[in-house]
């Protein structure tokens, strides 16, 4: 055989395709804990796409790409009066999910948002029951959107266990591709090769920098990015199902493949060898696992690893309030990832910007007491220069166990600590909080607060009777389990 030819067997789909698609297709979920936290979940990811309609920046994004268009049974996008494709509504619904900051998060090597799958999830399951009522048949029921839930965090969590795309630039909003791909063909109805091949595009597909996400670039892509890749999955799956062929290799191809174009360099990782081959690595099988240690953000709109460090700045809010004007430095305590993704010095161009800022995300509850997504808006901030000037003041150190318990699984802790000192030498005690509310070490105290948040959420876009119907829908898993989607999504419409 020559030299210069390419050998043109065809494999196998690459294993960790079928490790996905065998799990999408034949797992059974028998964990009580994770059908519960799924009904959390939906209400908490509602609530806060609800809550970002009233953000105009938001709302320009929302609606058909040709205003007038009618979709046959379109679904629907929840507090809006837009009836959209599937694909347009993933995107949509996707978008305000994820705007606030404030749904769901998930984090290890690889950080992300699991419920901005919902995205994906809500707008084909809309449809297709629409759709099925329409010929005859019985409506999709809302547990195969409980489950597609379930489904879909376990693909996006245990993917980004060990495996650290943001290492190599990239947007962990892949993990949401390819996750609504999976639970998008399931949900159309995929057999093995249809959800084999949607998923080797996804793969295959350019992924996004996440370089919209940090200094210098940092802006409001962050807030649709999810909900575009989830309208990517839909749209992957719905490729596959009209028989498009797959790519068996789309991870291992030599030199093609994305572990060799996308996932093998980086010089930012020391360990590696600047041209070491690297490849997924899935510590532990799909499950449930990650619906039932999943994140809730209860009490801030804030980036995750700024929790803890907003929980511990309000408590400190008495103690400093009618001092700022006497602080000599504050003292951040934290863990490397924190440091790594958000801690900034200087000045913070936008919204965007702002709540991906540790500091920031510190300084405003030290002076007001809380942190609401108004708190980010040019307004607010061009009329408070005392929260620049406590940003100058701050000195961020990482702690080495809060570093190591973060990754821990048994712990998954998200530690911050704060420590304000004074001009006269006195000093308030060191606040540290080292699991949120959201954290599942926190259920009984948050579950309540969570649901407070979403009857909240719903009360700025309904009236009561209509708060009312959807609280009692959501109130009993057995009960919303049989409901038929179109109905539960109908509940959301203006």
């Amino acid at each position: 055989m020559g030299a210069n030819v390419d050998q043109n067997t065809r494999p196998d789909y690459d294993e960790v395709l079928q490790e996905i698609a065998d799990y999408v297709l034949n797992y059974q979920i028998d964990s009580d804990e994770a059908w519960e936290t799924a009904r959390y979940c939906l209400m908490d990811t509602l609530g806060c796409g609800l809550l970002a309609l009233k953000f105009p920046e938001c709302t320009k994004h929302l609606g058909p790409y040709v205003e007038g268009t009618v979709v046959p049974h379109g679904a629907r996008v929840p507090g809006t009066p837009y009836r959209l494709d599937p694909v347009k509504a993933a995107w949509d619904i996707g978008c305000i999910v994820r705007w606030l900051d404030y749904n769901d998060t998930w984090l290890a090597a690889e950080w992300g948002h699991p419920s901005d799958n919902l995205g994906a999830i809500l707008a084909v399951a809309d449809h297709l029951s629409q759709k099925r009522v329409a010929n005859g048949h019985a409506p999709l029921a809302m547990k195969a959107v409980l489950e597609a839930m379930i489904m879909a965090h376990e693909i996006q969590g245990v993917l980004a266990l060990e495996n650290s795309f943001n290492r190599v630039g990239l947007d962990h909003v892949v993990l949401v591709k390819v996750a609504s791909t999976a639970v998008s063909a399931k949900l159309m109805g995929a057999d093995r090769e249809q959800m084999l091949s949607a998923l080797s595009h996804a793969w295959v597909d350019g992924q996004s920098l996440r370089t919209y996400r940090h200094a210098p670039n940092a802006g409001s892509r962050k807030s649709w990015a999810a909900g575009d890749a989830a309208s990517r999955g839909v749209r992957l799956a719905d490729i596959a199902m009209r028989g498009e062929m797959g790519v068996p290799g789309a991870l291992t191809a030599n030199q093609w493949g994305f572990y060799d174009v996308l996932f093998s360099k980086t010089n930012r990782d020391q360990a590696l060898k600047p041209d070491a081959l690297r490849k997924f690595s899935l510590p532990q099988p799909f499950g449930s696992y990650v619906m039932e240690n999943v994140l809730f953000k209860i009490s801030f709109p804030a980036e995750f690893h700024a929790q803890t460090a907003a929980e511990a700045a309000v408590k400190l809010h008495p103690e400093v309030k009618g001092r700022l004007d006497e602080i000599d430095r504050i003292e951040l305590t934290t863990h490397e990832s924190a440091i790594r993704i958000i801690s900034k010095q200087g000045e913070l161009a936008n919204p965007a910007d702002r709540d991906h800022c540790l500091q920031y995300m510190t300084a405003v509850p030290l002076i007001f007491g809380n942190l609401t997504a108004e708190h980010y808006e040019d307004s607010f901030h061009h009329a408070h220069p005392e929260i620049d000037q406590l940003r100058d003041k701050m000195q961020v150190i990482e702690d080495e166990r809060y570093t190591r318990e973060y990754l821990e699984p048994d712990k998954r802790s998200i530690a911050n600590a704060i420590q304000v000192f004074f001009t006269d030498g006195s000093s308030t005690e060191k606040v540290a909080v080292e699991y949120p509310i959201g954290h599942r070490r926190r259920r009984e105290e948050g579950m309540p607060l969570l649901v407070e948040k979403f009857e909240s959420s719903l009360k700025t876009r309904f009236v009561p009777r209509k708060c009312q119907a959807i609280m009692a829908s959501c109130a009993d898993l057995g009960a919303l389990e049989v409901m038929p989607v179109h109905e539960f999504v109908g509940l959301f419409g203006e």
